[in-house]
Order: structure tokens, then sequence, then C-alpha cells
């Protein structure tokens, strides 16, 4: 019993950990882009506005988030138009779907110059 009581307090330390990292990279990319709002970071779900704003992409593009794979496929759209705001090769946002190493690069863009 108290092993599962520790399992449990790591995985929402965890949790919290990693929603308190992107929101972070998410608000300093947003400064670093010169975007409206980046404080919209911090709020769940309303932060994919924030990064669509980032990425220059309308509000309807959200629609796609709701057809599945092609949703996937939106997502990597999404952080590879991030990246170009960033003004970073536009095939680095690809990063963003191995695990891991898309941590590294949330923050390789939200610290570099």
């Amino acid at each position: 019993m108290e092993n599962s009581l520790g399992l449990q307090v790591l995985y929402w330390f965890l949790v919290v950990a990693m929603y308190v990292y992107t929101s972070l990279c998410l608000h300093f990319i947003a400064k670093k882009t010169s975007t409206k709002h980046p404080w919209l970071a911090w709020i769940p779900l309303v932060n994919i506005f924030l990064m669509l704003m980032i990425g220059k992409l309308s509000f309807w593009w959200i629609l796609i988030l709701f057809v599945p794979l092609a949703n996937l496929i939106f997502i990597i759209y999404l952080w590879v138009k991030i990246t170009e705001a960033r003004g970073k090769e536009k095939w680095l946002g690809v990063l963003m779907i191995i695990p891991i190493v898309n941590l590294v690069y949330q923050g390789w863009l939200a610290f570099s110059d």
C-alpha cells in the first residue's frame, strides 16, 4: 500500500513538472516571437490558441485536432510553423515526434537565441 502511494506521488510530481516545463517553454517562445498574451501558455487547452498565434495560423485550424490521424500531422505542422517563427530551420519541427527529444527541443526553442 505504501509503495503504491509513493508511486502515485511520484507520478503526479512528474505530471506537474512536465506541465510547468512545457508551459514555461511555450511562454518564452511566445515572448521571443513577440506574440501577444504569452501568459496563455499557462492555461490548459487555451495554450493551443497561443501556439496557433505563434505559428501565424488561423484559429479554424483547431478543428483538425478533432480528426483522428490528421491531428498528429497537424501537430507536427504546427511545430514546424513555430520553429519557422523562431527563425530556425523548419525541418527541425519534425523532432517533436521523438519522445524525450521533443522536451529538449522545446527548451532549445525557448531558451536559445
